[in-house]
């Protein structure tokens, strides 16, 4: 039999790695589960790791565990997937990325059309403060595996250009910078070819400690999908009114009562609620 260390999974990209028990053991106390919480789970999972196995199925396995430990924990690991369910449009993102970069005391605007030297661009995220401005590119993914590639940034540099060399949009600002921001990740030559260019990234993991994880980790602005406590129509209900944070549901059982949520099943997700849009410490792994 081989040893765990020497097992190869399966990503969602199709790509193959070694597996580790330490990685999960992070990506487990990255959302606030206690040390003894995800150390039990890892032994829970050892003998379980196979040949092939997808990371995906691995996740859901851990999920489960930590779920029956923590909902609302089982909430901050679901994260990645949360985000990826918000809807096919990409506009519940922007507004999610808007209300990020709000917290950090930016006044935002999402899907504002501006007047380029050529042409005019739909800007799905804009953010100022001060002297400030940002302009953001929001590409969203719902499908795991997915990455950001070099055509991307290509393309979008182009865009910004054009509109910085519109003097009128950028006068009275003396700072501007053009983002591309992802829940996927960039590939090398994406990545490379934006700090290149001057334009920021950020995506599900990049930059390093200042990521989209890191951010929302940072905030507490978690999406409602994240919530275990509640049912997938409920979600797609609440997404539907515009409704895209958890935070937005925060001490506010009428909004949940006026959905036709049984009384019975509010306090569990009131509670789910309140934990989780407590932000958490940075936990040293």
């Amino acid at each position: 039999m081989k040893k765990t260390e020497d097992i190869i999974v399966r990503k969602a990209s199709g790509k193959e790695e070694y597996f580790s028990f330490q990685k999960l053991r992070n990506s487990l106390l990255r959302s606030n589960a206690s040390h003894d919480e995800a150390e039990g789970i890892v032994n829970e999972l050892k003998g379980k790791i196979y040949e092939g196995i997808s990371t995906k199925k691995i996740y859901s396995m851990a999920f489960r565990l930590l779920k029956k430990q923590s909902p609302h924990n089982a909430s901050r690991y679901a994260l990645k997937k949360g985000i990826m369910e918000l809807g096919p449009s990409g506009f519940p993102f922007e507004k999610f990325i808007s209300e990020i970069f709000r917290t950090e005391g930016y006044q935002t605007e999402v899907g504002r059309i501006l007047q380029g030297k050529c042409v005019t661009h739909e800007i799905d995220v804009i953010c100022k403060k001060e002297d400030t401005i940002m302009l953001m590119e929001c590409k969203y993914k719902n499908q795991a595996g997915v990455s950001v590639d070099v055509k991307v940034p290509l393309y979008i540099h182009s865009r910004f250009q054009d509109l910085l060399e519109n003097n009128l949009l950028v006068k009275p600002f003396t700072k501007f910078s053009g983002w591309i921001v992802t829940n996927s990740r960039f590939t090398d030559d994406a990545i490379a070819f934006g700090n290149c260019r001057g334009i920021q990234l950020l995506g599900w993991d990049y930059p390093f400690k200042n990521s989209l994880k890191d951010r929302v980790d940072k905030s507490g602005l978690y999406p409602i999908t994240c919530l275990t406590t509640l049912t997938i129509n409920e979600k797609k209900g609440f997404l539907e009114k515009g409704i895209v944070l958890v935070k937005e549901m925060h001490n506010n059982e009428k909004i949940l009562l006026k959905s036709g949520i049984n009384p019975k099943r509010i306090k569990n997700i009131l509670f789910e609620i309140d934990k989780i849009t407590t932000p958490t410490k940075p936990i040293k792994c």
